[in-house]
């Protein structure tokens, strides 16, 4: 038991953090440009969808992706979206269509990306990008 106080828990906690501050302005930009949010963290025994909106007729899958900006790192939230997570978002957007759209006609569906970017010490924002049909 001692070992779960220290170490990765602790990272893996603030991550959650950090990813859930970065939805919370993703939601709050998404709607400013005249989405309806639909779901927040749908989850599944396969993964989570990190938002489900509506912008118009159209289905809206939306994956969050925050960073804190460092000056030793100029990565971009994006480089974390490996062809293996992109699959396997996919699959998920599948699944969820699968279990919200029995017997209805499926929507057009896209996938988005947000990639947020917060300043290091108080995580506020520092950008955002929206990136349509990214995957």
């Amino acid at each position: 038991m001692h070992g779960k106080k220290n170490g990765p828990w602790i990272r893996r906690g603030a991550r959650n953090m950090i990813g859930a501050i970065g939805e919370l302005h993703a939601e709050q930009y998404l709607k400013k440009s005249g989405m309806v949010i639909l779901e927040r963290n749908w989850r599944c025994r396969r993964g989570e969808i990190d938002i489900v909106a509506r912008d118009g007729r159209t289905l809206v899958i939306v994956e969050v992706k925050t960073r804190i900006l460092c000056a030793e790192t100029r990565l971009s939230p994006l480089d974390a979206l490996t062809w293996q997570k992109q699959q396997r978002l996919r699959r998920l957007v599948e699944l969820y269509l699968l279990r919200k759209c029995q017997g209805k006609t499926r929507p057009p569906v896209r996938i988005d990306v947000v990639a947020v970017i917060l300043r290091k010490g108080d995580n506020s924002l520092e950008a955002i990008d929206h990136f349509l049909a990214a995957i």
